[in-house]
């Protein structure tokens, strides 16, 4: 397959499932037809990694001032505006690049939520430890998601009904819960960090996620291409270099 062949295959559909996909679409498509001709998807895909980088900050900030909690929240929503607006601004516009948009979007994400764990790993409100597996969770179900769309042509934007926006205003909603109490009562098993807590739940549901997805593309896969049968022994050299 020549390499000319293979980038034009690279372009895929979107599969986004969640809760507030529908009511979310709406409005950014609302809010792109209004939006300042001079402000291009880039602009917000800049503007969407340095709110994560101000999010891990407000972490960072919050180990001597629990205040601070209140620049996650913000950097959140702003984050949310620009990674969320970026792609529709790209399709409302006639001005979609798809594979430039793919590649560029989700390594920003990565090093956007690499520094969002890293907030938080210093925050005192995770464990160093927490905090770096659930990043290297989120890279391998990433990881799966990325080789399932390059193979199947399929991007899944969520699982079940929990897409980008669902993620961030729970960790909105956590993060303010902080304010009054970082801990959660696990009865006869004495009191954990919250986001200790949140994080391990996150860690086997990406477990689980990460092992269903892998499952269920790899059958889909093995369908669409049968393994074929090996050559009988001591058959001529022809054939088997023909198999």
């Amino acid at each position: 397959m020549s390499i000319q062949t293979s980038v034009q295959k690279a372009d895929h559909v979107r599969d986004h499932r969640s809760v507030l996909a529908a009511a979310e679409k709406r409005l950014l498509i609302h809010i792109a037809r209004r939006l300042p001709e001079a402000i291009n998807s880039d602009h917000l895909t800049g503007l969407a990694l340095a709110a994560m980088a101000l999010a891990g900050t407000g972490f960072a900030l919050a180990r001597w001032d629990v205040r601070a909690i209140w620049i996650v929240v913000l950097a959140l929503a702003i984050n949310w505006f620009g990674d969320s607006l970026d792609g529709t601004v790209a399709r409302v516009r006639g001005a979609e690049r798809p594979r430039y948009g793919f590649y560029v979007d989700h390594v920003v994400d990565i090093v956007g939520i690499t520094l969002l764990m890293a907030g938080l790993a210093v925050s005192g409100y995770m464990t160093p430890l927490i905090a770096l597996s659930l990043l290297v969770g989120y890279l391998l179900v990433s990881g799966e998601v990325f080789l399932a769309t390059a193979v199947r042509g399929v991007f899944k934007m969520s699982v079940a009904g929990v897409g980008p926006t669902e993620l961030r205003i729970l960790l909105a909603i956590g993060s303010i819960a902080l304010l009054d109490n970082p801990h959660v009562n696990l009865g006869a098993l004495g009191q954990m960090q919250l986001f200790d807590f949140g994080g391990l739940i996150a860690i086997v549901g990406m477990a689980v996620t990460l092992t269903i997805a892998f499952t269920k593309n790899a059958l889909a896969l093995a369908r669409l291409e049968p393994r074929k049968m090996a050559p009988r022994k001591g058959a001529p050299y022809e054939a088997l270099s023909r198999a």
